[in-house]
């Protein structure tokens, strides 16, 4: 048994833990949530030392929040389809979370047409401007996440037109793990614009 076991080709991609991919990932959100809640600590000490007034989110923040939550269980969708070998609704799923993310990136830029509308600019105060430097970082993040998005698009239709192409593209197991760490990169996304939201209107309660 232990020969078997000796002679048995080693597969990256057995443990998704300790693969470079997902440890590169890794890093990245501890990074990025490091990052934020930085500039979350340093907006409550700039505040508290300067005694600013806080900032009233527009409505669209409320809105995002329930688009990119759509996003990330289309996201979750195509990763289940993709799993169970269904091409058309991996598709379908694929195009759903490109439109949901396309219509974040659009509502906020109303939303910060919102805030330029109540004469709220990044250089008014220091409290509107870590509102913009915050929410246009995870605004970033979001496009950064989309070529990816739309790069799996391209190749789900390009490589599943046979049934033989279709087999082959969902036994890849490079595929499989970039979809899943795609997955968890949307995923934090979410959580994080809930955190952001929630952490501003609790700021705002706090006069």
């Amino acid at each position: 048994m232990s020969q078997s076991t000796e002679n048995k080709p080693y597969n990256e991609y057995q443990n998704f833990a300790f693969h470079p991919h997902s440890i590169l990932l890794t890093l990245l959100l501890f990074s990025l949530s490091i990052l934020f809640l930085s500039l979350s600590g340093a907006f409550i000490y700039t505040r508290i030392q300067n005694e600013l007034p806080p900032v009233k989110l527009p409505w669209l923040f409320a809105v995002n929040t329930l688009i990119l939550v759509a996003s990330s269980w289309s996201m979750l969708q195509a990763k289940k389809a993709y799993q169970d070998d269904k091409t058309e609704r991996y598709q379908t799923m694929l195009i759903v979370t490109i439109v949901l993310s396309l219509l974040f990136m659009g509502a906020q830029y109303l939303a910060w047409v919102q805030l330029f509308q109540q004469q709220i600019f990044i250089q008014s105060d220091p409290s509107a401007g870590y509102l913009y430097v915050i929410s246009g970082l995870h605004f970033a993040h979001v496009i950064g996440g989309l070529p990816f998005l739309i790069l799996f698009l391209l190749k789900a239709y390009k490589h599943m037109k046979e049934p033989v192409s279709v087999l082959v593209y969902f036994s890849d197991p490079e595929k499989r793990l970039r979809l899943r760490l795609l997955t968890i990169y949307w995923h934090f996304l979410d959580i994080l614009w809930i955190y952001l939201v929630l952490f501003f209107y609790i700021n705002y309660l706090i006069q």
